[in-house]
């Protein structure tokens, strides 16, 4: 009986060697991270009996905390250098000064190129009917709406809409603007920048509680290219009980933007497929660049159920009635995504989706499921990305990778996470080193001009660091 025991034993542990050389492979053409698995066993597992609703829920517990850490840790409060800032962007140049709801109503419909429309401090709120802007600025003389002081001119919008802008050159900056409507489907986008709304601004805005903040879209034929999305901060001050589509940067078949130095935080949808992201283009476009932006999923908003996605080229894919081209041969072409921090993602932190010739490079990733560059329709160079997960090729995605340091995903299944504890407190804010940061050599593959700027404002020096800044300190705005 002894002997039988112990041939029972040594049989046992074989098999337990033999599993565990095969999870990395087991689990790797599965595909499926841990926080994704657990709500989908959880919600398998309701309506049986308490046992195995107990079971689920149970399982669903370990795997995320495996995955994601124990949950109970206080939101992270951040003093960034990105986002909107305490000093004032722009000049103040005097110009038109308004201090009514209808004196700017009325100011707007009388632009003139090169007019800088300046509102005294105070409250405007506006209810029913957007605000259309059809006036043209020029190149040499675009039409600025601003607050001398940021923090002074708070805007509430009750409308489906705020600013809808068809015309080109506005630049809109130091505004403070919120969404109050009952209802979060009454409350679509702060700015709608449509058709001939080429070369439009929004430098150091705070925009709250909107399901799409700055959506962006052709219009007959015309499409509005060239913008700008710079130091602004674009936040929920809760869950957005809607079917509609939440995304804080919603940009489709527009080209040739910028979207720079940004805060993007808490873009949680309730209802419908409760998927959201952070930002994405979509819908035919090309040349747009994601750079040096903070993306934090789930900051203030934690534990809701539900899909968050950081960045995207792609996002979930356009309608061929709304494509630039009329089909969507490819949702996106030669777009950029670089130097930016992506954190706290229920789902992936960038994901690809029909995007050609695309450029991951120099991102930090932590706390998400990592990069997925997916379908034949997709490629894209990947390169000096620092990622606390995989990085995927899936359903037939290209991916040239470079050098990128990243985290096989089965050691989530462990609870093991290497990458993230390079960082001394990340799930505090704190990004900072707990040691040496980990170098790289090469600084001049592609996506790279020779004037980047770090997620700090840092020029990059040989050797680099991977991911998206060098020290975390730099992010820091001086005291």
């Amino acid at each position: 009986m002894r002997r039988l025991a112990r041939r029972g034993l040594l049989a046992a542990g074989v098999v337990a060697l033999l599993l565990a050389a095969a999870l990395p492979a087991i689990v790797d053409r599965v595909g499926v991270a841990p926080r994704t698995l657990a709500p989908y066993i959880e919600k398998r597992t309701s309506g049986h009996n308490p046992f195995i609703v107990g079971s689920g829920r149970r399982v669903a517990a370990i795997l995320t905390t495996l995955d994601r850490g124990p949950a109970g840790a206080a939101p992270p409060r951040l003093a960034l250098n990105v986002g909107a800032q305490p000093r004032a962007a722009g000049q103040d140049a005097g110009g038109v000064q308004v201090a009514t709801p209808d004196a700017l109503r009325a100011a707007l419909k009388e632009a003139a190129p090169g007019d800088v429309i300046t509102l005294a401090p105070g409250t405007y709120r506006f209810q029913g009917k957007g605000i259309g802007i059809a006036r043209a600025g020029r190149a040499d003389a675009r039409i600025v709406v601003r607050a001398a002081q940021p923090g002074t001119v708070h805007i509430e919008l009750e409308t489906l809409e705020g600013f809808v802008v068809g015309a080109p050159y506005w630049r809109f900056e130091n505004l403070d603007i919120r969404g109050v409507c009952r209802a979060d489907g009454d409350c679509e986008h702060a700015f709608h920048v449509i058709g001939d709304g080429h070369h439009f601004a929004s430098v150091n805005n705070t925009i709250r509680d909107f399901n799409a903040h700055i959506k962006i879209n052709g219009q007959n034929g015309r499409y509005p290219d060239d913008g700008l999305i710079d130091h602004t901060t674009l936040a929920a001050t809760h869950v957005r009980a809607t079917t509609k589509p939440v995304t804080p940067i919603d940009l489709v078949t527009a080209s040739g933007w910028t979207v720079r130095a940004n805060l993007i935080t808490d873009f949680v949808k309730r209802d419908g497929n409760e998927v959201s992201y952070g930002a994405f283009a979509k819908g035919g476009g090309k040349d747009n660049v994601f750079e040096r932006n903070v993306v934090w999923c789930e900051q203030t908003l934690r534990d809701q159920p539900g899909q968050r996605i950081g960045l995207s080229l792609g996002g979930g894919g356009t309608g061929r009635e709304f494509c630039r081209d009329g089909r969507c041969i490819t949702e996106q072409e030669g777009s950029v995504v670089r130097a930016n921090l992506i954190v706290g993602c229920s789902d992936v932190g960038i994901y690809l989706n029909g995007a050609a010739a695309s450029k991951i490079v120099d991102n930090t990733l932590v706390d998400t499921s990592g990069i997925d560059v997916r379908y034949p329709t997709s490629s894209a160079v990947v390169d000096g990305n620092l990622v606390d997960g995989p990085i995927r090729a899936r359903d037939g995605g290209i991916v040239h990778l470079g050098d990128n340091r990243a985290t096989p995903l089965w050691r989530a299944y462990v609870g093991s996470h290497p990458v993230r504890s390079l960082f001394r407190a990340p799930e505090t804010g704190d990004f900072s080193w707990r040691g040496e940061p980990p170098l790289r050599d090469g600084t001049d593959s592609d996506g790279r001009p020779a004037d980047a700027l770090d997620l700090c404002g840092k020029r990059r020096a040989a050797p680099v660091a991977y991911g998206a800044f060098a020290r975390f300190t730099d992010c820091r705005p001086a005291s």
